[in-house]
């Protein structure tokens, strides 16, 4: 049997693996959009402010990063970011999300991220099933990220899924 000392340590090397995977992909977020010239707003629901937090450590982050809304109830979500009634973990969330917070807060491009962290399904969702909308105002798109886990990988894994898909956004602009 582990001590609880070791458990720990695991759980701490673990934890840093994973944010060096975060740090590095909102590091290229910064890069890129530095180099475009573009603003970036972020909505979350399932990961509540991992991406943001991410984003408001990258270097130059005041020059590029908006701002972010963490939308965690439905209402929220309806109210505030205008997302159609009806299932809020669904790809229709995903995209009204970033629609609306790139539009509340002003940027050239915006990200956000839905889905059913787990254990239990979530409108009708198996957990692991998320939603991330990529929207630059005259183009959106969303992507399904179908993820294992228990809860709390399922929200680390969607945080990075979320920058990775942000990214991939930010390398197709010319």
């Amino acid at each position: 049997m582990q001590s609880q000392s070791t458990i720990t340590q695991k759980q701490q090397e673990s934890g840093q693996q994973e944010e060096n995977t975060r740090d590095r992909l909102a590091r290229e977020v910064s890069e890129l959009a530095r180099r475009h010239g573009v603003t970036i707003a972020v909505a979350e629901s399932l990961t509540g402010g991992m991406v943001a937090s991410a984003l408001a450590a990258a270097e130059a982050a005041s020059e590029w990063f908006r701002g972010s809304l963490v939308a965690y109830s439905s209402e929220v979500k309806h109210e505030v970011l205008d997302v159609p009634d009806g299932p809020v973990v669904s790809a229709e969330a995903a995209a009204a999300m970033a629609r609306g917070v790139r539009r509340l807060l002003g940027a050239d491009v915006a990200v956000a991220v839905t889905g059913a962290g787990g254990p239990d399904p979530q409108d009708g969702q198996d957990p692991g099933t998320v939603y991330v909308g990529v929207d630059d105002g005259a183009d959106g798109r969303v992507h399904e990220l179908d993820l294992d886990g228990d809860p709390e990988e399922i929200i680390v894994q969607a945080a990075d899924g979320t920058l990775g898909e942000l990214l991939d956004a930010l390398h197709a602009r010319r």
